[in-house]
Formats: structure tokens, sequence, C-alpha cells
């Protein structure tokens, strides 16, 4: 593993390290930020994962998470949001390709030989995580925003002995229904619509429910709005049962401005679970 950088933050270190990755054939790159607690022994970890053309950077950069995780003795992780590189497929849209691996391991061509984020996320790098830095095993929480919001709820839902929490900002809520996960499903997966069904928090709501503290906002004025579904996920969480919140903000939109004006609230929704 490469040091790229780091730097002193909110009495912790903000880190960003390379490595190769076995999982996605290729070198990746993630941020992680260390609270000052961390040199005394292991804390908990709040995973974030980015949306469509994002990198290990701009949550790191935008999100102001660092300064309540640090008032809470957290610890954050950015991982970036698909392999890269020269001899890594690509689109020429961007909502396809590098900067937009929804999540999933690809079996299709030409994605499969590289784009496997599922397994790079669930398991390659937090070994690699827990291996290096002084970080609590049993402590994760997952969040993220849109395409980052679909893969934390996924991720959640599918291991949910994994995350004593979960959380979303604007997530894409279901895909299977939406032109923002049924090209890129049908691209990565394949046509049989049967290995989409994991990786769509609705579709899993309604099929399993989910009992772990869970927090969504959504902006009122996101011009994604039709895109994202968020209703869908609502009416699933009532059949379902499922405890959580669902909060419609008002006047927010899908920005980086949305995300950081409730970061605060969802680091302190994590920080209940991570230390019940």
């Amino acid at each position: 593993m490469k040091t790229i950088s780091e730097n002193r933050c909110f009495g912790g270190v903000q880190g960003v390290y390379s490595h190769h990755s076995d999982a996605c054939a290729c070198d990746m790159t993630f941020g992680l930020f260390l609270p000052a607690e961390a040199r005394d022994g292991p804390v908990p970890v709040l995973w974030y994962l980015s949306g469509l053309t994002c990198t290990h950077e701009n949550a790191m950069v935008k999100a102001g998470a660092q300064g309540w995780a640090a008032e809470q003795g957290i610890a954050l992780i950015f991982p970036d949001t698909s392999p890269r590189g020269d001899d890594v497929a690509d689109d020429e849209a961007y909502d396809l390709g590098q900067g937009a691996g929804f999540y999933v391991n690809a079996t299709q061509a030409p994605w499969a030989p590289h784009f496997r984020m599922w397994d790079y996320v669930a398991e390659e790098l937090p070994q690699l995580a827990f291996d290096t830095f002084p970080l609590e095993r049993e402590r994760q929480a997952i969040t993220g925003h849109s395409m980052g919001g679909h893969g934390a709820l996924t991720l959640a839902m599918n291991l949910p002995d994994r995350y004593r929490s979960a959380s979303a900002f604007a997530p894409i809520a279901h895909p299977s229904a939406s032109d923002w996960g049924r090209k890129q499903l049908a691209a990565y997966l394949g046509a049989d619509q049967a290995s989409w069904a994991p990786h769509d928090a609705t579709l899993r709501m309604r099929e399993t429910g989910f009992d772990r503290p869970l927090l969504i906002d959504q902006g009122t004025d996101d011009p994604f709005l039709d895109l994202l579904q968020p209703e869908a996920l609502a009416e699933a969480m009532v059949s379902a049962r499922a405890p959580g919140t669902l909060r419609m903000q008002k006047g927010y939109d899908h920005s980086y401005f949305f995300v950081a004006t409730f970061m605060e609230d969802h680091v302190a929704f994590h920080a209940e679970a991570l230390y019940a």
C-alpha cells in the first residue's frame, strides 16, 4: 500500500492511500480519516460511498464529515466509485463505466474483468483497512450519496450483521425501475432481472425488511427526484413495517451543499448505534 498524502485534520489525520486490488485487477485509491482517539486504540468506522462521476476525493473534500466524526471519535473511509486505468473498460456516458461502478460485481463483457465493486467494498478494502489501521471490525456503519446511497442501502440489507446502522443522502432507491439503474444493471449483470434484485433497496425491503437503524434524507428540489424514487422505498418500508426515517428536506437539491447540511445529523445518528 502506498501513502499518497496525510494531513492533520480536526486533531486527527486525513489520509489518502493506493493499493493493488485483486478484486478489481487494478490499482485503487481510498481516503481514510482517523480521529485523535485512534492514537490510543481501534475506533469505530463509518463508510461513505460516493455517487456517479465521483472519486474518493469528492466527499472527503466537500461533505464536511471529518469535523463531526472527530467529535464522535469515529473513522471515515471514502472508497472510489469504480476501477480505473487505461486497460479498464469505459463508456462515453457519464453514468456507465469508470466513475459509475454501481457497487455490483459485473458478470458481462467488457465489464467483468474489473468491475467487481461489491467484492471490493464488502470484502477486500475492509480486510486491508482493518489489517493496517486501528479500526474496530465489530463496530461499522455505512452511508452514501445518490449511487453511493444505493450502494450503502443494498450492502446493509444484504449484510445485515455487518453494519450497526445505515443511512443515505438522496439514494437511487429503486434502480430496477429507473433509468438510473436499468441501464447499468443490464450492462453489468445482464438481462435477467432476477440478478438485479439484491441490488435494489426497494425490492430488498419488500422481501426481507430491515431491522437496523435507518435514516434517509431527500431534497424536495432534487432535479433527479423521478430517477431516485424515494416514494417506492418509503412504501416498501411501511409494507415491511421496518423501523426507519425518510425525511423530505424542503428546498434542497442533489448537491454536496445538501449533503453537508445534514452530515452532522447522519454522523450523530451512526454514533448512537456504534456506541450502543
